[in-house]
């Protein structure tokens, strides 16, 4: 039995509030995470069935921490709760249904860097300026877009200036190959989520009967596709908890509205706030300083924080002259505590922007004080993973022309962008996949001098994916790396760079053996969506 006396007044209010809509406005450090799981579990303990219950959070790792300290709260009770992201739990919903949508369920899911391929093939495609219109900028405009729930026609109608016309043909572009490679982006899974359940009310019904509870954390920064999809799963029945903090908002910038914390009262009926004000977090210079700080925020839900804590040590502010003069005082600040007793590894030194950190790196190494720079390139992002995980994918989804164009010569097989563009040519004249096309390369006469190779490349993929459904998982993955020659041209290398590139491979094989042990029915498309996910 979960004890609620672990819980401060309004903390316990909150979690004995359980029937019908309830904003909870919770500031930093005052415990939102522990009402959270508390809430879960105490509806498991009444009754609850775990299935009835959704909660959503931002973040993989939030996810991963609710779902731990709910499992320690309430044990095996709560292992059939959804507790998942928002891109996780419309991953979930299409995984059964998008076929109604014309897509087939192994779809794949693009990232931020397969976006920024297709983007810059379709402006060449199309013949568009990456000078005047550069990739990064398109894939914002079609990502702002997609986050305010507008189509090609509908964002041109609120962009009719000359300058838009272009963003326009390259959304339309980009539109049309997603759905031709079986492919979703990031702002796709919950648009199309809205789109299955609003275009088909069984599956709606389905899952408004299953959620009786629906719970979401940080909903302050909601954009207009998360919040249709929490107004839509919720139904008439309104039983929808918000957890959040309009002073904590920082997402404006991609598509967050703060209007969906400020009017909840007003779109749930006047509903219960339940304001957690108590910091457990910080020292009270600190809650002061910020409370002061938020005070300025115009359109907020007044609130202000305190603490037990004692006021602890004055704030300090240095007004620098410019980034050298910054640089020289944060230097100066870290040899006066080296010279108190500290160690090096006792501080950090935090920046905004990855071009800030080229003066202060300068003026450390002047004063010759070591450092190191964190924050690289992220695992999932190097070249050897994303191209292993590409073959994957098109052995997953054979219609995913992106994944494709980026494995068939890797390593090298002599297939080169003038053969891929041909292909592309017929497969678009035959209304076909490229796949397909190169399946059957020797049918077509453009193709001749290259169709052996192209077709023992699908040849190889074919053979593999025969057996994924006969084989572990890393069985699969063992076959790629072995039949693709992936490996073996790494150790033909055999340099510092190829070293660390087959570690890499190393620690993906990890990757999926962890997979494998973590999840009751591993598969293929399964690791995948995981990867893709997190």
């Amino acid at each position: 039995m979960i004890d609620l006396n672990k819980l401060n007044p309004e903390q316990k209010q909150a979690v004995l509030t359980t029937e019908g809509p309830l904003l909870i406005l919770a500031g930093a450090g005052s415990g939102k995470t522990r009402v959270l799981t508390y809430r879960a579990a105490y509806l498991l303990e009444k009754g609850v069935p775990p299935w009835a219950i959704l909660a959503i959070t931002f973040t993989n790792k939030a996810a991963r921490e609710m779902r731990e300290r709910i499992n320690r709260l309430a044990g095996e009770a709560a292992d059939d709760m959804w507790v998942m992201t928002f891109h996780a739990l419309s991953a979930r919903i299409l995984r059964r249904d998008i076929e109604k949508l014309g897509y087939k369920r192994e779809f794949s899911i693009y990232d931020d860097d397969d976006q920024m391929t297709l983007i810059k093939r379709i402006l060449k495609k199309l013949d568009i300026s990456d000078k005047s219109y550069p990739p990064r900028a398109v894939k914002s405009v079609i990502s702002d877009a997609k986050n305010h729930m507008l189509s090609p026609e509908e964002w041109l109608k609120d962009n009719p200036d000359f300058r838009s016309k272009p963003y326009y043909r390259a959304y339309c572009e980009y539109e049309k190959e997603l759905k031709e490679n079986n492919a979703l982006d990031f702002d796709d899974l919950i648009l199309k989520t809205l789109e299955l359940l609003t275009e088909h009310p069984p599956v709606l019904e389905v899952y408004r009967r299953k959620f009786s509870y629906i719970m979401v954390d940080e909903y302050q920064d909601t954009n207009m596709a998360q919040y249709m999809l929490v107004r839509t799963l919720a139904g008439d029945k309104k039983n929808v908890c918000v957890v959040g903090d309009d002073d904590q908002s920082i997402y404006g910038w991609r598509g967050a509205d703060l209007r969906n914390i400020l009017e909840f009262e007003k779109d749930y009926g006047g509903c219960p706030v339940i304001k957690l004000e108590q910091n457990y977090r910080s020292t009270g210079n600190i809650l002061d300083a910020a409370n002061q700080v938020i005070a300025h925020n115009t359109g907020r839900k007044e609130k202000a924080l305190w603490t037990d804590a004692d006021a602890g040590d004055r704030i300090k502010l240095y007004h620098a002259l410019d980034e050298r003069d910054e640089a020289a005082w944060v230097c100066d600040v870290i040899q006066s505590l080296t010279r108190g007793g500290y160690e090096l590894g006792d501080m950090a030194v935090l920046y905004r922007t990855n071009a800030q950190s080229r003066v202060l790196e300068e003026a450390l190494v002047r004063r010759g004080i070591r450092y190191g720079v964190y924050g690289g390139l992220k695992f999932y992002d190097r070249k050897e993973v994303k191209d292993v995980l590409a073959y994957l994918a098109v052995i997953n989804n054979p219609e995913d022309t992106l994944r494709l164009r980026r494995i068939i010569n890797e390593p090298k097989r002599g297939i080169g962008e003038a053969t891929l563009n041909t292909a592309q040519q017929v497969s678009d004249t035959l209304g076909q996949s490229m796949y397909r096309t190169l399946q059957t390369a020797e049918e077509y006469a453009p193709l001749s001098a290259k169709a052996k190779a192209l077709m023992a490349f699908t040849a190889m993929l074919d053979g593999i994916a025969e057996r994924v459904d006969e084989v572990p998982l890393i069985e699969t993955l063992e076959e790629v790396l072995e039949q693709s020659g992936y490996v073996k041209a790494l150790e033909a290398k055999n340099d510092m760079e190829s070293r660390g590139r087959l570690e890499n491979i190393g620690e993906l094989k990890t990757t999926v053996l962890k997979y494998m042990a973590e999840t009751e029915q591993p598969t293929l498309s399964g690791f995948l969506e995981e990867i893709a996910l997190y």
